[in-house]
């Protein structure tokens, strides 16, 4: 139990979690101030302002930084993670959602006769414009500074 109660308590991962649970969850009410209804498919999914996943890195990285030092080791490997999961975000799931789009069209167009997929349409929203992974980060450095 001591282990949970550790697990739970740790702020590297409590905090991240906790900003990570807030902007899905703000996600899914703008989604339904915007288009009056509910997505719940909006809480698990990817893509959208703000990026959660820029979020998240970067308030781990801010809360090593604040509790290490920003010349530590774990800081410069949190940073360095922060940065690969930001360009993962806004570039290659960014072009992979782009694919996907463009996929769709081919196979929902009646002239080409394109056997369609199984699993219905493709996904679509699975990355970031590069405002929205910049909003994210600078939420997740200002809830690690804040807290």
């Amino acid at each position: 139990m001591d282990y949970f109660i550790s697990f739970i308590t740790n702020k590297y991962i409590f905090i991240p979690f906790c900003l990570w649970l807030g902007i899905q969850i703000f996600k899914v009410l703008w989604d339904y101030g915007k288009y009056k209804k509910f997505n719940l498919k909006r809480f698990l999914g990817a893509g959208g302002m703000p990026s959660s996943h820029s979020a998240v890195v970067c308030s781990l990285a801010t809360l090593i930084g604040k509790e290490y030092g920003l010349d530590s080791a774990i800081f410069g490997l949190s940073v360095i993670f922060a940065l690969v999961v930001m360009y993962d975000a806004a570039g290659v799931r960014r072009a992979a959602g782009n694919q996907a789009r463009l996929l769709n069209k081919i196979i929902e167009n009646p002239e080409l006769n394109v056997p369609t997929i199984q699993q219905g349409r493709l996904v679509e929203g699975l990355g970031h414009k590069p405002k929205e992974v910049f909003v994210g980060a600078l939420i997740g450095i200002f809830v690690g500074v804040l807290l």
